[in-house]
């Protein structure tokens, strides 16, 4: 299970989580900062990466193309990158029945 983080969440995020998902990555260490949701997207689709995401738009794109890629929406609202590490952290066996899933596309955690 690899997380691609998106742009609005810590790029120290792949690092602090490394343990429990090895090789993941922010959109920074693949030179996609400020690009466009469609493009992260199909970096992600062809890299067989989940998208973690706290923007509306990634829910939206889930929505309409289904997977893959899987998005896990983080709703959290205005928070630290240690609460969105310990959400991921403690729904861990979640985020792998998701990931096992090939009918779901969205988790929406909070």
């Amino acid at each position: 299970m690899k997380l691609l983080f998106d742009e609005n969440l810590s790029s120290k995020l792949s690092l602090r989580l490394h343990d429990i998902f090895p090789n993941s990555l922010h959109v920074r260490d693949v030179e996609m900062k400020s690009i466009i949701d469609p493009i992260v997207w199909d970096y992600a689709k062809f890299n067989d990466l989940m998208i973690v995401s706290k923007d509306s738009d990634m829910h939206d794109l889930s929505l309409v193309f289904g997977n893959p890629p899987k998005v896990i929406w983080i709703r959290l609202g205005n928070c630290s990158t240690s609460q969105v590490k310990n959400l991921l952290r403690q729904n861990f066996d979640a985020i792998k029945l998701f990931y096992q899933d090939k009918y779901l596309s969205l988790l929406s955690l909070l």
